[in-house]
């Protein structure tokens, strides 16, 4: 396993810390509805080159590359596809295995999570971590699967796939979800953004959850929302009404429309009884009478 030197840790974990504080930085605006070109603000930007050109472009409803082949943890050939449920949603990260600091920080926040999201993984989620590194193996994958799953008190059988593969299907991947990184040649080490993305069941890009922080409410009302009502119980269903994701702090909050819709239908379910009541009632008397 690769261990970096002192200054090139440094390095890497200052990378690090300014792309999980600026991850999915969107393009300045200009009249009339242009975008400054990208080139531009680069030339402008504080941030250091080797980080420049990393982000996060949101590609909401876009389907994930189901034909691209990759390797999964027991050295067996898989297409992206074959690890999806169909029946569940999926939270996906894209990582490397020789990550200094970035990588680890939010697998683990992934793990700490999932442990609160009152959802099961397996019956009402899966997930999927692919290596952006194509030097990772499945060696490493099936060694750091058995370690998360061992931390979660879960089986080997629990359905979180880790995969590698080539340069070329890697690309597609990240292209397609819109994960934008970097290799610097500096510190011999992968820049990219700190990102959780949740797909549909389909594959479909449903959701982005950044940063090195997924509260559970976030997480949980995202797989949710992906699963369109197939996962979760009658009560998630109905508080999922109720929260409704801001794209300003990428947080969900409080759906004031989607309370008083619920708060309607239950003033109207209780006058509907009411009048069935006396209505019945009022049968009662004339069938005496």
């Amino acid at each position: 396993m690769y261990t970096p030197s002192s200054p090139l840790i440094l390095r890497a974990a200052m990378a690090a810390l300014l792309l999980a504080l600026g991850a999915g930085t969107q393009a300045y605006a200009l009249p009339g509805g242009g975008k400054v070109p990208k080139s531009i603000i680069d030339a402008q930007s504080d941030a250091p080159p080797q980080v420049r050109g990393v982000d996060v472009e949101e590609h909401l409803g876009d389907l994930a590359p189901l034909e691209a082949q990759f390797t999964d943890a027991s050295g067996k050939p898989v297409r992206l596809r074959d690890v999806l449920p169909r029946t569940r949603p999926v939270l996906l990260t894209l990582v490397y295995y020789n990550c200094p600091l970035l990588c680890n920080l939010v697998i683990n926040e992934q793990i700490r999570t999932m442990r609160e999201l009152g959802l099961e993984l397996g019956k009402d989620y899966e997930a999927v971590t692919v290596s952006i590194d194509p030097k990772d193996t499945p060696a490493q994958s099936h060694e750091r699967r058995r370690k998360h799953l061992q931390s979660m008190g879960l089986p080997e059988t629990a359905p979180w796939h880790f995969l590698t593969g080539t340069e070329e299907n890697i690309h597609q991947l990240a292209n397609t979800v819109g994960f934008k990184y970097a290799y610097d040649t500096g510190t011999q080490q992968y820049v990219h953004p700190a990102v959780l993305m949740v797909l549909t069941p389909e594959g479909a890009i449903s959701r982005y959850l950044y940063g090195t922080s997924f509260p559970a409410k976030d997480m949980k009302l995202a797989l949710l929302e992906a699963a369109g009502g197939r996962v979760g119980t009658s009560f998630d269903r109905i508080v999922l009404t109720c929260f409704k994701y801001d794209t300003a702090t990428r947080r969900y909050g409080f759906y004031i429309f989607g309370f008083l819709r619920i708060g309607a239908l239950m003033v109207f379910g209780a006058l509907a009884t009411m009048l069935a009541y006396y209505w019945r009632r009022e049968l009662k008397k004339g069938a005496a009478a």
